[in-house]
């Protein structure tokens, strides 16, 4: 158990860091052109980076994205939503080298999701655009004009190309999740970039409580039924463990599912099926478990071997459609890969613990049954049962 513990602990601390990302410093970049700006952010996601100066006085913003470790069959676009955070009503720069080797360079206003960023004119004046392709980065230079405002919503994407034309970005990972905010007039220089984006942070809330609750607290409590129930010692305290344990998986896993399902209601154009499906069946024999407790029949019932049967099938499923799912939200997120090697390992810790106590506690259930067979009591029952326990104990 304490090394079941220590493995839950450690992944505790992992998924405090999990919306962290690794640190850029854009404030070291240089131009070629030797061009200056007053600011740049470190953007959260797509190794993407922006570079600006404001004037508010003239509402001009001028500024430099950059879409790093990208090669020449790909697109880069960056804009602003005046309306919304989303992806729709953005008012984007498009730029992308084309087979001949030269730069296109235009605006596109984004009106759906099925968008093929076609060139038009955006709501607010555009000056002194261009692009360059250098090193497998892609820069777009640009002046807009801005007025009456003093946060921005961003935007900025990646994508193939096709034919010279941009193709349909990917619709999961980073890709999905490349969107924040800009404050013009307190951001400091160097300042990353998105992290005050409530959607962001709400697919991190949503990915760290399931992970935490459907993920390790079932499977612990699970053990804990199944092997420490063995030791006398610890008889009934287990049960009571085991369902604390339980619900309060139940009821973290209950808020991280219920911003799941606001995350979907919030964002109509993209849809994780599978994620979404499972996620709902999860909830649902989640939900059957616990309500298990309620229905509880005693020992000696005789509809006890049919609660046994429902209450350890629903278990088993809940452990393993919560362990599929949350590696469909690893692909879904994107993580840095050491926050899925570290689930792993909690995942390698506790199936290695269950294995040895297994093991252990068969041992210990097999000498109290050989120990009863020569022990009979005057009715002629032995005194203990096949798991170890004592036949009249109610729990």
């Amino acid at each position: 158990m304490a090394t079941i513990l220590k493995a839950v602990l450690f992944f505790c601390m992992l998924v405090s860091l999990f919306a962290s990302s690794s640190a850029k410093i854009c404030t070291e970049y240089s131009f070629a052109s030797n061009k200056q700006f007053t600011s740049c952010n470190d953007l959260p996601v797509l190794d993407a980076f922006l570079h600006w100066t404001y004037d508010p006085s003239l509402g001009y913003f001028q500024i430099a994205y950059r879409q790093t470790k990208i090669t020449s069959s790909s697109w880069a676009a960056w804009g602003i939503n005046l309306d919304a955070s989303g992806m729709v009503g953005t008012q984007s720069l498009v730029a992308y080298q084309k087979s001949d080797g030269s730069m296109r360079v235009y605006t596109s206003p984004v009106t759906d999701y099925k968008t093929t960023l076609q060139e038009g004119d955006l709501k607010f004046p555009v000056s002194d655009l261009s692009a360059i392709f250098a090193n497998n980065e892609i820069t777009i230079f640009a002046t807009l004009k801005i007025q009456n405002t003093s946060t921005l919503n961003l935007v900025w994407q990646n994508g193939p190309l096709a034919s010279d034309n941009p193709g349909r970005h990917a619709i999961s990972g980073a890709n999905v999740r490349s969107s924040g905010s800009l404050n013009l007039l307190s951001a400091e220089p160097g300042a990353t970039s998105g992290g005050g984006n409530s959607k962001t942070k709400q697919r991190n809330i949503h990915g760290v409580l399931n992970a935490i609750s459907w993920g390790i607290m079932m499977p612990v409590g699970a053990i804990i039924a199944r092997y420490v129930k063995v030791f006398e010692v610890a008889d009934p305290a287990w049960f009571y463990l085991h369902v604390s344990c339980q619900t309060t998986a139940y009821i973290i896993g209950l808020v991280g599912w219920g911003t799941g399902l606001k995350l979907g209601g919030d964002s109509p154009g993209i849809q994780y099926s599978s994620h979404r499906y499972i996620g709902i069946t999860l909830f649902v024999f989640g939900t059957l478990q616990v309500l298990a407790l309620l229905v509880r029949p005693q020992k000696d019932h005789k509809y006890r071997l049919y609660w046994n049967i429902y209450h350890h099938t629903t278990g088993y499923m809940v452990i393993l459609l919560s362990i599929i799912n949350i590696f469909k939200g690893f692909d879904i997120l994107n993580p840095d890969k050491k926050w899925q090697r570290g689930y792993v390992a909690i995942i390698v810790i506790l199936s290695i613990s269950a294995a040895i106590l297994e093991g252990f506690t068969w041992r210990i259930v097999l000498k109290r049954k050989n120990a009863a067979s020569v022990e009979k009591t005057p009715n002629g029952m032995t005194r203990y049962n096949v798991y170890g326990g004592r036949p009249n104990h109610r729990v």
